[in-house]
């Protein structure tokens, strides 16, 4: 960890441009290089071979969980190291490598680390989630969580109107584990190293229907409660029209007949996390 290219998203929760400006100056205290730097989206995530021109060794984010993915899909055969700052509102990744959600006490631990460490993600063709996938109408709730980022209260209400009265609307169908026989309104899917992780979610439910909605505008939406739970080496995305499913948090049409399946990644995140690392 010595070149390293910065990429952030000021519209990420916390990623502030005076963060930015304190992060880059524990990079010159710790005398690291930086390369190069992209503000997305208004600026196009480096690909492998503007990395390598720049001699890049380490891509450091600090944005949120959208943000996170784009780049980590983009650069995903890519074989120098990521450093994961947390600057968005559910900071999951970050919780998941660091014992501390400071950024300069990271970069100071970060330097002096050698390990790397793979995570756990779920794919459907060429999306992928590292943190959650959500499948179905409660997907819906990602125009609310946008009007509360954008604090545009007209929008807020005329969104959750929307979702709440998809959310009990037909519900979604996916195959490839006996225990989610029925349609759901949510299908939550996490990765995990066993390969998915995934919890169903039913309009008779409608408490959890409304956790769901609450802990997704709020950043927290991975906590919600579920009725069906289980482990799965794959999903099949069953019905005859497409279905909306959020990949970290933004939303993407999945083709009935989509197969969802567990992976890992290669080694190349920096984790400051003892029993991460």
């Amino acid at each position: 960890m010595q070149n390293l290219w910065f990429i952030t998203n000021p519209a990420s929760g916390s990623a502030t441009r005076e963060k930015c400006d304190a992060i880059e100056a524990v990079f010159a205290e710790r005398e690291l290089t930086l390369v190069g730097r992209t503000g997305f989206p208004d600026e196009a995530l480096p690909d492998e071979a503007t990395l390598a021109a720049a001699g890049a060794d380490t891509v450091v984010l600090f944005a949120g969980d959208g943000t996170i993915n784009a780049a980590l899909c983009k650069l995903a055969s890519w074989e120098g190291s990521f450093l994961i700052l947390p600057g968005g509102t559910m900071n999951l990744l970050a919780k998941a490598l660091h014992d501390s959600l400071d950024p300069a006490e990271i970069i100071h631990a970060a330097h002096e680390e050698t390990a790397r460490v793979a995570l756990p993600y779920a794919e459907a063709g060429p999306h992928r989630a590292f943190v959650g996938l959500i499948i179905g109408p409660a997907a819906q709730w990602f125009r609310a969580r946008e009007a509360v980022r954008k604090r545009r209260l007209l929008a807020l209400f005329r969104a959750m109107r929307h979702a709440w009265g998809r959310t009990f609307g037909k519900g979604v169908h996916v195959s490839g584990t006996v225990r989610l026989r029925r349609r759901y309104q949510a299908v939550l899917v996490t990765p995990d190293a066993r390969g998915l992780d995934v919890a169903g979610i039913d309009a008779r439910d409608w408490r959890s229907i409304a956790e769901l909605g609450w802990n997704w505008m709020s950043g927290d939406w991975v906590g919600a409660g579920a009725v069906t739970h289980a482990i799965s080496r794959h999903l099949v995305i069953e019905g005859s029209r497409p279905v909306l499913a959020l990949f970290d948090g933004e939303p993407e049409r999945l083709d009935p007949g989509t197969r969802i399946t567990g992976g890992m990644s290669a080694q190349r995140f920096i984790a400051t996390r003892k029993e991460a690392a």
